[in-house]
C-alpha cells in the first residue's frame, strides 16, 4: 500500500477531468456488422432505470460487505438504444494505479499498429532468458527453453487470457511506452497510461480512471478504437474460456461466461476488474469497472480475497438483475468452444 501511495503521488496523481470524446460518439460496426440486436427492455425484463439502479444497489452492497476503498463505474444500456444508464458512480475519476486491467490498453496499441500495417499477427518476437518476469504470471516464465521465437498474435492470447507479464515486456518490442501512450491520447485516453522507465521497451502499466477504463471498453465493443478484425481479436480473447474466472464470471456456467469480456488486475493489496456483459444475441448491455484496494488479505490472490468474493457476488447478480433485457450497439457473437480430449 505505501508503495502505491508513494508512485502515486510521485506521478501527482489525483481527481482529474476524463476524456469524453469517445463515449456516446457514433461508431463504426464492429465485428459483426449489420447485426444489431433490440434495444435494451424491448420484449420482455422490466424497467431499465429501475435495473440500473437495483445494480448500483448491489454495488453498494457488496462493496460495503468486502469493506477496503472502491472506484468503480458502471452502466447499463439504455432503453430505446439511447445513452447508456449510470448505475455506479463512485471515485470514477480518481486516476489510480489500474495495474493488468491497463494490458487490454496495451493490446488496443499494438492492435493498432496492425490495423496501419505497421505490424502484423504473424511476425515473430523473440523470447530471450532476459526477458522473462521471474515468477511472474502467465506461461512464458514456466517455459525455460529460451530463447525461443513466438507469433505476436500469441503474445497478445497470454497477455489478455491467463494475463502473462512477459508478455507485456514482448509488447513493448514492437509498441515502445512513449508510442503506447502517444496512441492512447489520440484516441481520446489521457489518464489511461502506461509508465515510462529507463528502456524505452518496457514500462510499469500505469494507470487509469473507472470512467475511462469504462469508455474504453465502450469504444472497443462500439468500434470506435480498432477494426473490426482487431475488436474480435480482443474480445475473443477477453470472452475465452480460459479468461479470468474467479470475478465476475465465477459462479456462472460455461454459456454464461461467454456472454462476458473481463480482464482483471491485481498486485499488492489492489483486486481490479473492468469488461462488459452482453445480452444472449451478442449486443452490449453492462459495462464495468470495478478498481478495490485496501481489503484484508493482501497475499490472498486467489478466489477468496473479500473484493473479489464480492465481484463474483456482483457478477451472479447482474446476470439476474439484467434477465430478458437486450443491449444496445453492434453484436458480437460469441465463438463456439469445442472441448477436446486430443487426438
Amino acid at each position: 500500500m505505501t508503495i502505491r501511495m508513494n508512485r502515486r503521488a510521485a506521478l501527482g496523481l489525483g481527481t482529474v477531468a476524463t476524456a469524453g470524446t469517445v463515449f456516446g460518439a457514433a461508431v463504426p460496426a464492429a465485428a459483426d456488422p449489420g447485426r444489431v440486436a433490440p434495444a435494451a427492455g424491448a420484449g420482455a425484463g422490466g424497467n431499465p432505470r429501475r435495473i440500473a439502479a437495483r445494480i448500483g444497489a448491489a454495488y453498494r452492497r457488496e462493496s460495503g460487505r468486502a469493506g477496503g476503498n472502491w472506484q468503480a463505474y458502471v452502466s447499463l444500456a439504455g432503453p430505446a438504444g439511447g445513452d447508456p444508464l449510470e448505475a455506479v458512480s463512485e471515485s470514477a475519476d480518481r486516476r489510480i494505479e489500474a495495474y493488468s486491467v491497463n494490458k487490454i490498453a496495451v493490446a488496443v496499441a499494438v492492435l493498432d499498429k496492425v490495423d496501419r500495417g505497421l505490424l502484423t499477427l504473424d511476425q515473430q518476437v523473440e523470447v530471450t532468458a532476459g526477458i522473462i518476469v521471474p515468477g511472474g504470471d502467465g506461461m512464458f516464465s514456466l517455459d525455460g527453453a529460451y530463447p525461443s521465437l513466438v507469433t505476436l498474435g500469441h503474445v497478445l492470447a497470454n497477455l489478455l487470457t491467463v494475463s502473462d507479464d512477459t508478455a507485456v515486456r514482448l509488447c513493448g518490442l514492437v509498441c515502445p511506452a512513449a508510442e503506447l501512450n502517444q496512441i492512447l491520447v489520440a484516441k481520446g485516453f489521457p489518464n489511461t497510461q502506461v509508465q515510462p522507465v529507463a528502456n524505452p521497451n518496457r514500462f510499469f502499466l500505469g494507470t487509469s480512471t473507472p470512467r475511462e477504463t469504462h469508455d474504453l471498453l465502450r469504444a472497443l465493443v462500439g468500434g470506435a478504437l480498432l477494426s473490426p478484425a482487431s475488436t474480435e481479436v480482443v474480445l475473443r480473447m477477453l470472452r475465452s474460456p480460459v479468461a479470468f474466472t474467479d470475478g465476475i464470471r465465477r459462479d456462472m456456467s460455461s454459456a454464461e461466461r461467454a456472454r462476458i469480456a473481463t480482464k482483471a488486475g491485481w498486485f499488492a493489496d489492489a483486486r481490479h476488474e473492468a469488461g462488459v456483459i452482453f445480452d444472449a444475441a451478442g449486443a452490449p448491455l453492462v459495462t464495468y469497472a470495478l478498481f478495490a484496494d485496501g481489503q484484508a488479505g493482501a497475499d490472498d490472490f486467489g478466489a477468496t480475497h473479500p473484493a473479489v468474493q464480492a465481484r463474483a457476488r456482483l457478477g451472479r447478480r447482474f446476470l439476474t438483475l439484467t434477465a430478458g433485457l437486450g443491449g444496445a450497439g453492434t453484436a458480437h457473437r460469441a465463438h463456439l468452444h469445442r472441448p477436446s480430449n486430443g487426438g
